[in-house]
């Protein structure tokens, strides 16, 4: 049972501290829509969207309304459309079309984003993943709502580099074609090392084989409520610290409990994860960076910063773990620059660098989020910053990821507007030195040791 002080509790965290349902997402398996034919495969997928979809947005407003809690974003991920596409996409441009269709299924369903215009590449390309690879920059060019993802890395295989040198390349093209709109593909567009099948989030949300015909997942957040609870005990230990994190993680993780549950009813469609992930947005007061700072740095980048992140990752997933017994996705803080503005604060004080971002990404939940770079990065560089981060996740068996925008026509310091929850950011500077020749070695880097265990 739900005490009146919980009601009370909850109701205050929505009203002033910036408690919300980040998104609602169906997850859809396309793998019986996929045929020989092109045009019947595209028309398979509409129809099943549209089927299974038709309810989506309606739904997430009616328990919005009947329970008080916003949910901001209602999505649809779907089957790595690389293997919906194998039989009968012949080059990038039949992908561009599977990619139209699935855009224009998600805009008359009126959900914010797709995702699934992905490729799981962790060992090897088929000829089906290269194209859709190189398909990338011209179908996040022509759709408004598809995101991209691409799996380079596991832990289990090792890293295809093959796939790290065509990501940094196609990155670069995205930005290019989307120059006009300050290189916004870029920030749809996510590279991965141990892509999880049921994360929620965008842009790295697909629908993975491991899972059902349909799914219901639900993406919580609450820096906002986080960082209040911790305004209240301002010099505790760190014993009084971890256990506050963990009581707030609780009752965040509840809130989406819920949600997932009425929405799986309401739907007809299963439950799957919450995931508990603390997802920032660019609006004051609803930042992770901001927690670091309560929890006693001058600025996220300070000495300290990545073992208080730790801390905060740890307890807020022990906290969510105790209130569902299907916790998933991700789950843990999000780093994004551009859609933190306490990250955005950080970086323009002169406290954080990619590098140092790059560190913190050991103990977070993703890895280098809404980075702008110049325009003029070179390719190679790109696929260096994915290589190491991939790394990051093989060695220490975690997702990691890079969602990186290389901002045609910016330099260092000039500053980049994406709107809405994409925020806005300063140009960092990168590294001048070059990686061409490691990036050009053919093959994968294997495994690491233990992952054998077997």
């Amino acid at each position: 049972m739900i005490s009146i002080r919980e009601v009370v509790e909850t109701n205050q965290m929505i009203a002033h501290e910036n408690l919300d349902v980040r998104t609602i997402t169906l997850g859809v398996s396309l793998l019986d829509c996929a045929s020989s034919d092109l045009k019947e495969t595209c028309a398979n997928i509409r129809k099943k969207l549209l089927r299974l979809g038709g309810k989506l947005v309606e739904t997430g407003e009616e328990i919005s309304r009947d329970y008080g809690i916003p949910i901001v974003n209602k999505r649809i991920s779907v089957t790595p459309a690389a293997l919906v596409g194998a039989s009968c996409a012949r080059g990038p441009e039949d992908f561009v079309k599977i990619a139209e269709t699935l855009d224009g299924a998600a805009r008359d369903l009126g959900v914010n984003f797709l995702g699934g215009f992905s490729a799981i590449v962790s060992k090897g390309m088929t000829a089906a993943d290269e194209n859709l690879i190189r398909s990338i920059p011209a179908a996040l060019a022509s759709t408004e709502r598809v995101c991209s993802s691409v799996n380079v890395g596991s832990t289990k295989t090792g890293i295809d580099m093959d796939a790290v040198r065509l990501m940094g390349e196609t990155i670069l093209e995205a930005a290019r074609l989307t120059a006009d709109r300050d290189s916004l593909g870029c920030a749809k567009l996510v590279v991965l090392c141990n892509a999880p099948d049921d994360n929620p989030f965008m842009a790295g949300a697909f629908h993975g084989v491991s899972e059902g015909d349909a799914v219901i997942n639900v993406g919580v957040s609450g820096p906002g409520v986080v960082k209040h609870a911790l305004s209240q005990i301002r010099g505790a230990n760190f014993e009084t610290l971890c256990e506050t994190i963990k009581k707030t993680a609780f009752k965040i993780t509840r809130v989406g409990q819920l949600v997932a549950q009425e929405a799986s009813r309401r739907l007809g469609v299963p439950f799957g994860i919450v995931d508990l992930s603390l997802a920032p947005t660019p609006a004051v007061g609803d930042s992770v960076a901001d927690i670091l700072k309560e929890i006693g740095l001058e600025q996220p980048g300070a000495p300290g910063t990545t073992a208080a992140l730790a801390l905060l990752n740890d307890q807020v997933k022990k906290g969510g773990v105790m209130a569902s017994s299907y916790v998933g996705g991700l789950s843990g803080a999000f780093i994004p620059v551009s859609e933190d503005q306490g990250m955005i604060e950080a970086v323009e004080a002169g406290a954080l660098s990619i590098e140092k971002l790059e560190a913190m990404t050991c103990v977070c939940s993703v890895g280098l989020d809404m980075i702008a770079i110049p325009g003029d990065t070179p390719a190679a560089t790109i696929a260096g910053i994915i290589a190491d981060e991939a790394a990051i996740g093989m060695v220490n068996q975690k997702t990691t990821a890079v969602r990186i925008i290389p901002v045609i026509g910016k330099k260092v310091g000039d500053k980049v507007e994406f709107g809405g929850l994409l925020g806005h950011a300063p140009v960092m500077p990168v590294s001048r030195f070059d990686s061409e020749n490691f990036i050009v070695r053919r093959g994968r880097i294997p495994a690491p040791i233990h992952s054998f265990k077997n």
